[in-house]
C-alpha cells in the first residue's frame, strides 16, 4: 500500500536512498521472504494465540480480565518497541538491533512457555512485544534502503498482503495445535519460528545501511519531531480517529475468544474458521478501497462511510449481546462483527494515509506515532472488555461502540473535513 511507502521514507534523515546495487536485486526473492516473516510476526504472535485464552484462563486460575492482559502487554511492548527500534537502527545500522530484537524475542517467547503464574506471562509478553517490534519497523526500513519509487512501492503491497494474511490463518495454526497440545505449545511453535526467523536473517540478511548514511539523532530528536507533528489538528485528528477505530478492532481480537467459546459454545477451530472469516472481509474491503476507491472517492469521503458503518455494527452488537432483540445466536451476532470488521478495511488504511500525507518532510516519525497511538489506545481498550467477567459480551460492544463513536467524533472535529479543498490540506497549525 502506498502509505506504507511514505511512512518508512522519512525514517532516514539522510539524503535519499541510493538505487539497491545488483547483487541486493538479484537476492530480492530471498528478501522478499526474510521481511516478509519478520512483518507476520507480530501479528502471529498476537493472533495465534487467541484460541487458547480460555485455557490459559483454566490453567492459571486467573480471570478473564487477568489473562486478556496478556494481549494488552505484548500489544504495549510492540508500541513502545517502534519508538526506540527506529532510531537505534538508523543509528547502528539494520542489523544489531535486529538480531538483537529476534535473540530476546526468542528467549521471552520461550519463557512465556513455561510461565507458572499469569503475573509473569503478562511481564514476559510484553517483553515479547518489545522485541518484536524490532521486525515491524526494521523490516519497512530495510525495504527504503534497497528500493526507491515504484519498485518499494510493489514491495510494500507484497508485505502488507503477507500483513493481512497472517492474522487469517494464525488463529487456524493455533487451533490445530491446541488439537494435539495444550496452550503452552503455541508458545513453543512461535519460539521456533522465531529461532528460524533469527538464523535467517544472521546468515542471509547482509546490513542495507552504509556506515556514512547513519545519524546520531536518537531517540530524543524522533520525540522533538512527534510533538511538532502533534501540534498539526488534522493529523492528530486523524491519529486519533484511526487509534480510536483500532481500539474498537482490538476490543473484538481481545474479547472474540471468550464471546465466541465461552458464551456461545463454539470450539476452538469454529472460532478460528470466524475470525478468519472476519479477517478474510477486512482484507477485502481494503483491497477494494486501493483497487476501486482511491484516486475515485476522496479518502475523507471513505473514512467518514467506514467509521458510520462500524458506529452502525457496533450499535446493533450492542443490542443484540444486551437483550433488546431477546436471545440471539452467534450467527447474528457473527454477521455484526464481520460488518464491523470489514469497514476496518476502509476506515484504517486511509487515516493512516491522509495522516502520512500531511507529514512529507517527517514521514517516518509520522508513521511510528500512528502506530505507537493505535498499539497504546487499543491496549487500553483491551482490558475493559473483560471487566464484567466471562458470561456476558456487553461489555465487548459497548467497548466497541464508545470508541466508534469517539473516533467519528474526532474526525469530523479536529479534521473538519467539509472545510477542506481537494486536494490542498490546511495548513500546518
Amino acid at each position: 500500500m502506498p502509505e506504507s511507502g511514505q511512512s518508512t521514507q522519512g525514517h532516514i534523515s539522510s539524503p535519499r536512498a541510493e538505487a539497491a546495487p545488483p547483487a541486493a536485486r538479484r537476492a530480492s526473492l530471498l528478501v522478499t521472504l526474510v521481511l516478509g516473516g519478520l512483518t507476520a510476526l507480530p501479528p502471529l504472535s498476537m493472533d495465534m494465540y487467541l484460541p487458547a485464552l480460555p485455557e490459559v484462563t483454566d490453567a492459571l486460575r486467573a480471570p478473564a480480565a487477568t489473562i486478556q492482559l496478556t494481549l494488552t502487554a505484548c500489544l504495549l511492548g510492540m508500541a513502545l518497541g517502534q519508538l526506540v527500534v527506529g532510531p537505534m537502527s538508523d543509528k547502528w545500522g539494520r542489523r544489531r538491533p535486529l538480531l538483537a530484537g529476534m535473540i530476546v524475542y526468542v528467549a521471552a517467547t520461550a519463557v512465556c512457555a513455561l510461565a507458572p503464574t499469569a503475573e509473569l506471562l503478562i511481564g514476559f509478553r510484553l517483553l515479547q512485544g518489545l522485541a518484536g517490534a524490532a521486525g515491524i519497523v526494521i523490516a519497512r526500513a530495510v525495504v527504503r534502503d534497497l528500493y526507491d519509487g515504484v519498485e518499494m512501492a510493489r514491495f510494500f503491497s507484497t508485505l502488507m498482503l503477507i500483513s493481512g494474511v497472517a492474522p487469517i490463518v494464525a488463529p487456524l495454526i493455533g487451533g490445530q495445535i491446541l488439537q494435539v497440545t495444550d496452550w503452552r505449545g503455541v508458545f513453543h511453535v512461535l519460539a521456533g519460528i522465531g529461532v528460524v526467523l533469527t538464523f535467517v536473517v544472521w546468515k542471509w540478511l547482509a546490513e542495507t545501511l552504509p556506515a556514512d548514511r547513519r545519524h546520531s539523532g536518537g531517540v530524543g530528536a524522533a520525540l522533538r519531531t512527534m510533538r511538532g507533528l502533534l501540534a498539526d489538528r488534522i493529523f492528530t485528528g486523524y491519529m486519533l480517529a484511526g487509534s480510536l477505530a483500532f481500539a474498537a478492532l482490538f476490543a473484538y481480537i481481545s474479547a472474540s475468544p471468550f464471546v465466541v467459546q465461552e458464551i456461545y459454545g463454539a470450539s476452538p477451530q469454529t472460532f478460528s474458521l470466524l475470525f478468519g472469516l472476519n479477517s478474510v472481509g477486512l482484507v477485502a474491503a481494503g483491497q477494494i478501497n486501493g483497487k476501486l476507491l482511491v484516486g475515485r472517492v476522496s479518502m475523507d469521503k471513505t473514512i467518514g462511510s467506514g467509521l458510520a458503518v462500524i458506529t452502525l455494527a457496533a450499535t446493533a452488537l450492542l443490542l443484540m449481546t444486551s437483550g433488546v432483540f431477546g436471545e440471539v445466536g452467534l450467527v447474528p451476532v457473527s454477521a455484526g462483527l464481520f460488518v464491523l470488521m470489514s469497514a476496518m478495511g476502509l476506515a484504517l488504511p486511509n487515516t493512516n494515509a491522509s495522516a502520512l500525507m500531511r507529514t512529507p518532510h517527517a514521514a517516518g516519525s509520522a508513521s511510528a506515532l500512528l502506530g505507537t497511538s493505535s498499539f497504546l489506545v487499543g491496549a487500553i481498550a483491551s482490558p475493559l472488555v473483560g471487566i464484567a467477567g466471562e458470561s456476558t459480551a456487553v461489555p465487548m460492544a459497548a467497548v466497541q461502540l464508545s470508541c466508534a463513536v469517539a473516533a467519528l467524533g474526532c474526525f469530523l472535529i479536529l479534521c473538519r473535513p467539509w472545510r477542506k479543498e481537494p486536494g490542498k490540506p490546511e495548513t500546518e497549525a
